[in-house]
């Protein structure tokens, strides 16, 4: 299976921007759809953003008009642009990749903490 790092987290002031990557070990682009969760101390794991092999794009409520999900298919890279960010947004986010019928993986997830 295709294995998933992310890097780009960190601490940033509420209102900052902060960028997250998704390096994959294989190529993305027969991938089902690639996203990003987070998961805040205390709470479930939540959808972020998506990114079908399509095209598509589905962002949680929270987020919209705020993060950019993208990829670069030649770099086998998935990203999460996160601007104004809030201090609810702090959490540890994850890499995720669908793959159909034959199941998905995750990445070991990376810190994002926003100050108020």
């Amino acid at each position: 299976q295709v294995q998933l790092v992310e890097s780009g987290g960190g601490l940033v002031q509420a209102g900052g921007s902060l960028r997250l990557s998704c390096a994959a070990s294989e190529t993305i682009f027969s991938i089902n759809a690639m996203g990003w969760y987070r998961q805040a101390p205390g709470k479930q794991r939540e959808l972020v953003a998506v990114l079908t092999g399509g095209g598509s794009t589905n962002y949680a409520d929270s987020v919209k008009g705020r993060f950019t999900i993208s990829r670069d298919v030649a770099k086998n890279a998935v990203y999460l642009q996160m601007n104004s960010l809030k201090p609810e947004d702090t959490a540890v986010y994850y890499c995720h990749a669908n793959f159909g019928p034959f199941g998905s993986n995750w990445g070991g997830g990376t810190q994002v903490t926003v100050s108020s």
